[in-house]
């Protein structure tokens, strides 16, 4: 068992370097442009990089041979391992199966909020709830490549004129990742493991599977995860059976699903739902986004 562990890891250490090498060239080539997801984040990647290097050579030439510290290597290098390939299981499950359980599925449940969620198969969605969802999230998701630089640009911006109110730039894309790989909040770190799970998942998954794990797991209310148990939640119906106005009331509260309420409808909901409503009307003729809601 014990050799079979170290082949697993040999193999996975391969593909671990070629898996950052890859995403290294994508960042590099995509956002030469000033503004990110994260301010200056090239130099902030190449810092981390620089530390994680000159920490293993200090390792090996000088620290390797006091036994607590290499005790200590071990451990943080076998935990590396287990999580690396776990979830590059996720990300290969996930071309088929939805996330058994993710941690803001977990975090709800420890906080007291319960997990009311049922999955569903991509066409007992239905195409309204597709198209909210495109129309209040991410309007460019079946043309970008996981990050929409105009829009965090736009973002990063706004928020520089109101730090008390943060508006987010992230797609669709980069919420699923978050929300199938990570977790809510966090700073730079959690935020970097999202650009490198969103790269990962537009490289291994179709625009379909990420929109359907996405409408499968999002939380859309204290405790309610998924289209299908908001929709019968608030509207005692299927996820399929959902008017354009009703999915774009479910969509309204994306941002903050906890804090913007469904059903009964507070003047913000109501304000932004009728905004959604009128940008999926905008969108239904589109051909590439047609594509993908049927």
């Amino acid at each position: 068992m014990k050799k079979k562990w170290i082949t697993i890891k040999k193999i996975f250490f391969w593909i671990f370097i070629i898996h950052v090498s890859w995403f290294l060239v994508f960042i590099f080539q995509k956002f030469s442009v000033a503004g990110f997801a994260v301010t200056n984040l090239q130099t902030k990647m190449l810092i981390v990089a620089g530390v994680v290097i000159a920490a293993g050579l200090i390792y090996y030439f000088l620290l390797r041979k006091i036994k607590w510290i290499r005790g200590v290597a071990v451990v943080i290098r076998e935990l590396f391992f287990i999580g690396y390939i776990s979830s590059m299981l996720y990300l290969l499950l996930g071309l088929i199966f939805n996330p058994p359980v993710t941690l803001t599925q977990v975090g709800s449940i420890v906080q007291g909020y319960g997990l009311n969620r049922d999955y569903v198969s991509y066409y007992n969605m239905g195409p309204n709830i597709k198209l909210a969802v495109i129309a209040s999230e991410d309007q460019l998701f079946p043309d970008h490549d996981g990050f929409d630089i105009k829009a965090i640009k736009v973002a990063m911006k706004y928020n520089k004129r109101h730090p008390t109110k943060q508006r987010g730039g992230s797609t669709i894309s980069q919420q699923t990742a978050k929300n199938v790989f990570l977790f809510q909040g966090g700073g730079f770190l959690r935020k970097g493991a999202e650009v490198f799970f969103t790269f990962s998942i537009e490289q291994a998954w179709t625009k379909r599977t990420i929109l359907e794990r996405y409408l499968n797991i999002a939380e859309m209310g204290p405790g309610i995860f998924g289209v299908q148990a908001a929709a019968k939640k608030y509207f005692n119906k299927d996820a399929k059976d959902l008017t354009r106005a009703e999915a774009a009331q479910i969509a309204a509260c994306l941002p903050s699903p906890k804090r913007y309420i469904v059903k009964p409808a507070s003047r913000y909901v109501a304000g932004r739902a009728a905004n959604i409503l009128r940008q999926m009307n905008n969108l239904a003729g589109d051909a590439d986004v047609q594509a993908i809601i049927k």
